[in-house]
């Protein structure tokens, strides 16, 4: 036995006042003695604790979410662990969105920080998550050990300071606490509108317009305009931002029934949304939202009711025969049943399908993008669906025939051209 194997037997101890002895034979037992203490001595500038696999797992799911495939800062490729006390703080960035989960610890020798590659943490904890696991971090070596039931895992960290850090939130900031089920809705009743097309940042991401009563949530990608409006908590404040598609699709991942509020702080620059474990923070897309309430007709006096579920299935058979170029499927509303109908010139194919409804209106024919409907029907959380109508030119506005008490959606679709 050499120094070296003695002091990986000595690394599972807990440091504390060892003594080492060295059998006559086994080197020079002077040296191996100093050898060993010292790196027992170097052991001592670490963090030990242990945590639960399935909950540690759990957490760097979540914040995973946020770290992107391909970095221009290498760094950012890692997780920031952080220990104070008997909790640890995992933190990802992308830069413009940073995500920080805490989790529950025990037997914490010591506060500090240390970076790890996401990568490698989440496939070790594919493999573990179901057992306890003990974390000796070294954070003069950067060394990290993980040990579980039968094994133990070593590999190095990256220093903590390469991190980027958070500013702190301006002194003019706003402070606001809703229920988190409001934040959960209003994105669920929007994201689907959000346009994907960088031409128009501010089209990107959902306006949060924030009313002394209320909170508006609103999308579009030009094509679509959806407006959610929720009074469950009056927030007692005027405010707006643009929240980006990313951190919106994360909040409405992470939110959960167990969440009874979500603290929303918010400056001129960005956000932070505080729930459970989490807390999110993203900046803004910078610069002013269009006028949307200007957008909706205010006399569509044309009233169609019709089953959401069968306008909808209707729409997706016939939309199989519909040009791949314009996805037209044209609407020939009469007063008990609409026709509709697709075709494409280039196959010679065609397709039409008949549902009933009820229809308070002249007779007329008109068209949408199939696929857009699709989406603004499969969105809209009622057993039937009010159509307003005016004229085969004009946007048709999408109402949900039951909603929620304090809520309030609408959904306006563009029409497209029917050549007869």
């Amino acid at each position: 036995m050499d120094c070296v194997v003695l002091y990986d037997f000595l690394r599972y101890i807990t440091p504390g006042d060892i003594s080492v002895s060295v059998r006559p034979g086994l080197g020079n037992p002077e040296k191996c003695s100093i050898f060993v203490q010292e790196k027992i001595k170097n052991r001592h500038i670490k963090m030990k604790f242990n945590v639960a696999g399935k909950a540690l797992q759990q957490q760097l799911t979540a914040v995973s979410k946020v770290i992107n495939s391909k970095n221009a800062l290498s760094i950012l490729d890692n997780f920031l662990f952080t220990v104070k006390g008997n909790e640890l703080t995992i933190t990802g960035s992308d830069q413009e969105n940073t995500i920080s989960a805490k989790v529950e610890i025990s037997e914490s020798d010591s506060d500090g920080s240390i970076a790890i590659l996401a990568k490698r943490m989440l496939d070790i904890f594919k493999e573990v998550s179901n057992q306890p696991v003990t974390f000796y971090i070294n954070e003069e070596t950067l060394e990290i050990d993980i040990k579980f039931l039968t094994g133990h895992f070593n590999f190095s960290g990256i220093n903590a300071a390469e991190y980027p850090r958070q500013t702190e939130m301006e002194s003019d900031s706003a402070k606001l606490t809703v229920p988190a089920s409001m934040i959960q809705k209003g994105i669920e009743n929007t994201i689907f509108a959000v346009a994907t097309d960088t031409i128009r940042p501010v089209m990107t991401g959902i306006y949060f317009d924030i009313h002394n009563e209320d909170i508006t949530f609103v999308s579009s990608d030009t094509h679509k305009l959806v407006k959610y409006v929720n009074k469950e908590s009056a927030p007692q404040m005027e405010r707006s931002f643009i929240l980006p598609s990313k951190p919106a699709n994360i909040l409405r991942a992470l939110i959960s029934k167990e969440d009874a509020d979500i603290v929303i702080t918010m400056d001129s620059k960005k956000a932070t949304f505080y729930f459970g474990n989490f807390s999110l923070t993203s900046k803004y897309i910078l610069g002013n939202y269009p006028a949307y309430n200007r957008v909706f007709p205010e006399n569509n006096p044309f009233l169609l009711t019709v089953d959401r579920a069968s306008l909808l299935n209707a729409m997706r058979r016939v939309s199989l025969f519909a040009s791949a170029a314009s996805s037209l499927v044209r609407l020939n509303i009469q007063p008990n049943e609409v026709m509709l109908s697709a075709q494409d010139l280039d196959y010679a194919t065609s397709a039409e399908e008949r549902v009933n409804c009820e229809y308070e209106g002249n007779s007329m024919t008109i068209g949408f993008n199939a696929l857009y409907m699709i989406e603004v029907l499969n969105n809209l959380k009622s057993d039937s669906v009010l159509v307003k109508l005016s004229d085969p030119a004009r946007p048709g506005l999408f109402v949900p025939q039951e909603q929620g008490e304090g809520e309030e959606t609408l959904v306006l679709l563009m029409p497209m051209q029917v050549i007869e």
